[in-house]
C-alpha cells in the first residue's frame, strides 16, 4: 500500500470510511498499470494513460438508502455497454462511448471482473484518438 499524498487525504477528509478501499483500488490500478497518471481534484479522483479512463467519486448513481456504509463511485469508459448488474448506471454519452458507474463498498469487489473491465476501460482510452487518425 502506497502512503497516501495529502490531496488524496483531503478529497477523503469527510469520507474516511472509505479510504480503505480506495487505497486498496489505487493499488489495484498501479499494479495493473504502472505509467498510470492521478489526478485529485475537488470532486473526483481521476487515472489517465493517454486519457482518462477511470475516476473515482462520490456520486450518488443509486438512491441514498441503496448506498451501502463506506462506499464509493467508479466511473470507466468503455466502448460497449456491459452486461452486468454491477454497473449501477451506465449512459453512452457519444455513440461507441460508454460510461459505467459501479458503486463499490467492500474489498471483495476489487475482484478479477472488475480487473478485467479496468483493462478494457485502459486499452479503450489509450486508442482513443487513434481511432480517428490521431487526433485528441
Amino acid at each position: 500500500m502506497r502512503d497516501p499524498i495529502p490531496d488524496t487525504l483531503m478529497f477523503f477528509d469527510d469520507r474516511r470510511d472509505a479510504l480503505g478501499l480506495y487505497e486498496k483500488l489505487e493499488d489495484l490500478l498501479y499494479d495493473a498499470f504502472p505509467d498510470v497518471v492521478k489526478r485529485v481534484q475537488k470532486t473526483q479522483i481521476t487515472f489517465s494513460n493517454r486519457h482518462v479512463f477511470a475516476c473515482v467519486s462520490f456520486a450518488r448513481v443509486k438512491r441514498k438508502a441503496e448506498l451501502p456504509e463506506g462506499w464509493l463511485t467508479l466511473t470507466l469508459g468503455l466502448p460497449a455497454p456491459l452486461d452486468s448488474p454491477r454497473a449501477a448506471a451506465k449512459s453512452e454519452p457519444w455513440p461507441g462511448r460508454w460510461t459505467h458507474h459501479f458503486v463499490l463498498s467492500r474489498p471483495e469487489e476489487l475482484d478479477a471482473e472488475l480487473e478485467s473491465w479496468l483493462r478494457e476501460a485502459y486499452a479503450f482510452a489509450a486508442a482513443k484518438g487513434a481511432r480517428r487518425g490521431g487526433s485528441k
